[in-house]
Parts: structure tokens; sequence; C-alpha cells
């Protein structure tokens, strides 16, 4: 007995040990991510540049699905338990995280389209809203997935296919459709136009792929697995550009679909019956309908600075082993002059700088920061913030260094080769004359986000179903439940509802069943687990139903008396997992919600406080930036550290170095001259800050004792299903079934 009671306590105390040693990570993994977001609200990265997800709180439940899912790291993280987004910029529209969200708690939204005058009017169906007959397909909408191209080049064709069947016109000399542009969008427009026997053309002035053909030699595209037309699937989740190239060649040669190079479109004009005239450099095509899928680079923008006319210059990177032994230059910030700038900087012999008119890079791809930060520790590449080209020369190239604040100073760089990658000319002025608004107070608003639901509410309702059945059972053959275990032999029924006969063991066995049926939803949530098919969200619904069900089930197989047996113990371990699985859903829900909201206030108070301090800066005062680092200093001290008698402790000294610190940056506003209002503005700002933190840190502890109840919730299944293999086991080998 002492022995036993010596391993119990052994045992004890590591479990102990494990859940403070990993709260202990998770609370500086928590401590990092909101580092990262207040970083990210500073450089920018945190706002969208069109889709985004948009987290509702009061439902998630903070399993990290949906940052599983998401290809683009640091879109979303878990804080506090609960889903946010950190660095907006980075997505790019998959709508994997919406997919894989269990409790349906994710939607991706437009942002503000408000001011924005990149992204064209149109309808659901991507035609002109002053138009008719004229689309767009693929990324110049606005969206630049490869799989949403494909999906806009096959919505048009096929739209334009429905109008042309219900047309009488008898017209053969004039083109049921136009498609100018030969990227995704293109391909797939023409292979639906082919499926649906519509008479078309496909027109490119450069090469087949559109802008996937101005990638860097061997870049990843993703593509996500997709169905195209005629040509079967891209079943892979991302593909090099030469594989994609090569397969959309395959298909345009295979296909024979009707692809003219070469042809730069110039004009579009429509005729009094609605046809358009597509006019190209060298030819001219009628058609009744017209897809522009001619992507969002245009022609490659330029920095307007002398000697940018030098054969050195070049506005795109295809091969980076075609430059090696050489001084280089990649001018611009975002993904693809950071790609191009490392890709050169991995050659022998280069010497290679980047030169980035900004403070930090701000809507880099995760994976790109992370290896951009290796490569200047290296000593492989060097970056030049706040940095802009004065003139290109035949060795050299001269920039002007320094920010506004700050003295410019002339940098002398030797070069031989200069890369230009600051975006381009999108093809808006070609678009407004073709017929396509960008003004947006002709832009219908945002579809408001609807309540998808958590899936809760079905499944609770085929609960009560069942219930209300089992009820209805149990009241139709009370005569036989309300008899004690030693009367029920004599029973007429007891042959047949007992646990091992008839309808008691097909209960059981239903009952099993749903139990398995019910655990097969952690292989589903596994990221890498065998099961696949179907949504998150169902396989939850899922979950919830047949938990319920089982035990309903179970009721029915114990006759509604569960004995002190394995199988009675097995039964009431799954009445406890149910009521655990209940607990854990709703409070720990709760609890994080109100954490995130703290912080959300803590955001605002921020931003309030940084609009003040801007006023402030304009008198050349800095005193808006000391109190900001005033208030962080004490936030921060204030979090995560110690047990309770030491929170305590801390708590109590904090309120005085709060009061002095209060009393201290009040003194000195006054004696810089701010106004007494403003004064005691921001003191209450600050006092609202550190409540904020206080209060969220709070919420965390209390996160941090809840959460252990998911660990709980899965050690209690763990023993019912033990329990349920032993009684099976024993029906099995000792039971006279027959």
């Amino acid at each position: 007995m002492t022995f036993t009671l010596l391993l119990l306590l052994a045992v004890g105390l590591s479990m102990t040990l494990a859940v403070l040693l990993l709260r202990r990570l998770e609370v500086r993994n928590i401590e990092s991510r909101l580092e990262e977001r207040s970083k990210a609200r500073q450089t920018g990265s945190h706002t969208a540049r069109l889709l985004y997800p948009h987290v509702d709180l009061s439902r998630c439940i903070g399993c990290g699905s949906c940052v599983t899912a998401c290809p683009e790291e640091g879109v979303l993280e878990l804080i506090h338990g609960q889903a946010l987004v950190v660095h907006g910029a980075r997505c790019v529209g998959h709508g994997r995280c919406a997919t894989e969200c269990p409790v349906g708690a994710i939607a991706l939204t437009l942002g503000d389209l408000g001011e924005r005058r990149d992204i064209p009017v149109v309808t659901p169906s991507n035609e002109s809203e002053t138009t008719p007959g004229l689309f767009l397909a693929g990324e110049i909408t606005g969206f630049a997935l490869v799989r949403t191209a494909l999906e806009h080049g096959r919505g048009v064709a096929a739209e334009v296919a429905l109008r042309v069947k219900k047309s009488s016109s008898a017209a053969t000399s004039v083109l049921d459709l136009c498609i100018v542009g030969a990227g995704p969008a293109g391909i797939a427009c023409a292979l639906e136009a082919k499926r649906h026997g519509l008479k078309f053309v496909m027109l490119e002035q450069d090469s087949l792929g559109g802008s996937v053909a101005k990638y860097p030699r061997r870049k990843l595209v993703m593509t996500h697995p997709i169905v195209l037309p005629l040509a079967g699937s891209l079943d892979r989740d991302s593909y090099t550009k030469e594989e994609l190239i090569e397969k959309w060649e395959t298909i345009v040669r295979e296909q024979q679909l009707p692809l003219r190079s070469g042809e730069r479109f110039t004009e579009l004009e429509q005729h009094a019956d609605g046809s358009f005239q597509v006019k190209t450099v060298d030819s001219s095509f009628h058609a009744n309908h017209v897809c522009l899928a001619v992507g969002r680079r245009g022609t490659p923008r330029k920095l307007g600075v002398h000697g940018e006319e030098l054969s050195k210059v070049h506005y795109s990177l295809i091969d980076a082993h075609s430059f090696q032994q050489r001084h280089l230059l990649v001018v611009g910030g975002g993904d693809s002059a950071v790609e191009a700038a490392m890709g050169l900087a991995d050659q022998p012999g280069n010497h290679v700088t980047l030169s980035y008119r900004k403070s930090a890079f701000f809507r880099l791809k995760a994976r790109n920061e992370a290896r951009l930060s290796g490569c200047i520790a290296n000593g492989n590449l060097e970056v030049l913030f706040h940095s802009e080209v004065e003139s290109i020369r035949d060795q050299e190239v001269l920039l002007q260094v320094g920010a506004e604040d700050s003295s410019v100073r002339q940098v002398t760089l030797r070069n031989d080769e200069v890369f230009i990658m600051v975006g381009g000319i999108a093809p808006f002025p070609l678009l407004e004359q073709a017929g396509f608004s960008f003004d947006h107070a002709g832009r219908e608003a945002a579809e408001e986000l609807k309540t998808r639901g958590t899936g809760l509410l079905p499944a609770l309702a085929f609960g009560l179903i069942a219930t209300v059945a089992a009820l209805i059972w149990a009241y139709l053959h009370r005569d036989y439940y309300r008899l004690s275990d030693v009367l029920r032999p004599a029973h007429p029924l007891h042959a047949w509802l007992r646990p091992s006969r008839a309808f008691g063991l097909g209960t059981g066995i239903l009952g099993a069943s749903l139990i398995v049926m019910n655990l097969s939803y952690l292989l589903r949530r596994a990221p890498k687990g065998p099961i696949h098919f179907g949504s998150l969200q169902a396989w939850m619904t899922s979950h919830v139903a047949t938990g319920l069900l089982a035990l309903i089930a179970a009721m029915l197989h114990s006759t509604f008396s569960p004995r002190d047996t394995v199988g009675g113990h097995a039964f009431w371990g799954l009445v406890f997992l149910i009521c655990t699985g209940a607990i854990g859903r709703y409070l720990y829900s709760f609890i994080p919600h109100s954490a995130n909201g703290r912080e959300l206030e803590l955001d605002e108070i921020r931003a309030e406080m940084a609009t003040l301090a801007a006023e402030w800066d304009r008198d050349n005062r800095d005193f808006g930036h000391r109190v900001q680092e005033k208030m962080d200093a004490l936030i921060r001290t204030g979090r995560w550290n110690g047990n309770l008698v030491v929170r305590i402790g801390s708590l109590v000294r904090q309120q005085r170095q709060l009061r002095r610190s209060l009393r201290a940056l009040g003194n000195e506003g006054r004696a810089e001259g701010i106004a007494e209002d403003q004064v005691l503005r921001v003191l209450e700002l600050a006092r609202r800050a550190h409540w904020a933190a206080l209060m969220a840190t709070h919420f965390e502890e209390m996160r941090g004792i809840l959460a252990s109840w998911r660990y709980f919730h899965r050690w209690v299944a763990l023993l019912m299903v033990l329990l349920l293999g032993v009684h099976i086991y024993s029906a099995l080998r000792f039971s006279n079934i027959t």
C-alpha cells in the first residue's frame, strides 16, 4: 500500500511539473505573439490588402486548426487561447482557415474598398456593371491566387455559354467570346469555352502563362487542387513555375486551343448591337463577349532617374544563375524584390545591396522574412532602408539615404547591374476606356458577414429528438424498466430487452459504434491524419451528435440501471466525458474572449495615445513618445511573472510605481506647456492601459487553469475507451450469447 502511494505521488508530481513547464512555455509564446502583433501594427502589416479572415471571438474555441491550415505563416496566431489576425497583409485568400474551423468562427471578407482605386467594380459574375458582355478574370480583379483565377475563367465561359444558348442570333462570322490573356484565367476560360462548343479565340502579347511565366526560375506556385475542364485536375498544392508552364503548354497543344501569340491588346470598341471589336497592334477581332484576363503587372514601374535607360537596368529576374561575380543593386521592398535579392546573393562572388525607401519591410511572407534575416546575418546581403536611387551610371549608382527626421547623405555604390522591382503600372486606363469603373461611389456596400453557425444547433436538435424518442420508448415499456434488477428476469420482455439479447444487445453495439465514430473526429482534426474528406465543422457537429446518441444508446443497453461492473463504470465514464466536454466547450471559449477583449481595448488606447503624440510631435515635443514608453514599460513589468504571492506583492508595488510615474509625467507635461486637459487625458489613458493589461493577465491565468480541462477531457475519454474495451471483451468471452 505504501509503495502504491509512493508511486502515485511520483506520477502526480511528474504530471504537475509537466503542466507547469508547458504553462510557462505557453506564456512565453503568448508574450512573443503579442509583441509580434504590436510590431505588425507599427509597420502596417496588420491591415489586409484585400481579403482577410474575420474571427468571431465569441465562438472561437482555440483549437488552432486555422493556424495550422493557413499556408502563409503569421496571418493567424493563437493569443490567450483564441485565433487573432496578426499579419493581415500576408493573407492572399486561400480560405483554408475558414474551411478547417470546426465551429464556423472564421469567415473570409473584403477589406475596406471605400478609398481604393485599384479594384474594378464588377458584378458577382465578374461582368462590367456599365458594359454588358464585358468580363474580367484573374488577378486584374484584385484576387491573386492561381486557383481563383482558374475559377474566374471557368465561370466567365460558363456564363457566356448560357447566354449564347438562350440567344437566337444566327450570325456565324462573329465570335462568341474573345479572351485577352493566356494566363491561368485565360486558359481555364478557353477550356470551358471549348467544352461548351463556343466560337472563341485567345490572345496573348507575350508568352503562355501570363504573370506566372515571369516568375523566377523554380519558384513555387500555390494552386490548391482544382479540376480543369477537359484537361483533368491539378491535384497538388503547389507546382514549380516550370512544371506549371509545361502543363499548360501540353493542355493548349492537346486541346488545340486557338491561341494567337504576339497580339498586344490596344483598344476595345462596342458596336450598336452590343458586340465588341477587339483591336491589337496587328489585328482586329469581332466578338459578342470579351473576357479580359490581362493581369495586374502591366508595364514595369520606373524610377524616373538619370541612367535608367542603360542596358544594365532590369525590371525582372528570371534566372539568378546568370549573374555571378557581380556588384548588384535591387530596388524594392516587396516579396518579389526580396526574393530576387536573396537569389542573387546565393550566387558565387556576388555583392548584393537591397534598397528600400521605407523604414522596414512590412508585407513580406514569413518565410521570406526569416530567410532575409539569415542572409543579412551571414553578410551575403546588405539592406539600405530610407534610401532612394538618385542616378544610375555605367559603373556605379548614387543613392540618397536618410529618414525624414534625420540628415540625408549621399551613398555611391560600385555597380554592374540594377534590378528595379517596385511593381508595375496596371492597365487601369485601358480598362476604364473599355468600360470598367473604379469609382467607389458606384460600388455596392460589402456584404455583411453572416452568422454561419457553430454546427451545435443541428447536433443538439438531433440529440433532443433522440432523447424524446428514448423517453417515449421507456414510457411504453415502463412496466419493465420500473422493476428492480431482482424482479426483471421474471418479466416477459426481459429476454428481449436485457443487455445480452435482441434489443439490448443491438443498442450496445450501436453505442460502441457511435463511440468509434465519435473518436474518428480526432483523426480528421490531426494535420497529418489519415482522414481528409468533409469539412471540420461537419465533423465537429458529428462529434457532438454521436456523443449524445452514444449516451442514449448506452442507457437503453443498460436498461436504465447501470450496475457496479466494468460496463457500468464505462457508462459513468461516458456520462462524465460528455459533462467535461460541455464545460470545455463553453467555459473555455468564454474566458479567452474576455482576455482578448482586454488586449483589443489596450490596442485602442495605444492608438489614441499615438494620435495625441503625433499632435504634440508637430510642435517638436517628444512628450507623447515618453508617455508611451513609460506606459509600455509598466505593462511589461506587470505581466506573467512569479507565483501568486509574488504577483500580489508585485501588484502593490506596481500601483505605487504607477502613481509615481503618472505624477512625474504630469509634471513634465505641464512644464512643457501642454494644456491641463490634455495632460489629464493622457494620464487617464495610461491608467486605463495599465488596468486593461492587468485584467488581460488575470483572464489569461484563469484560461491557463481551464486549459488543463481539455487534457482532463481526453484522459477521461481514454479511460472510458479502456473500460469499454474490457466490457466488450468480457461480454464476448464469458456471456452465453449465441
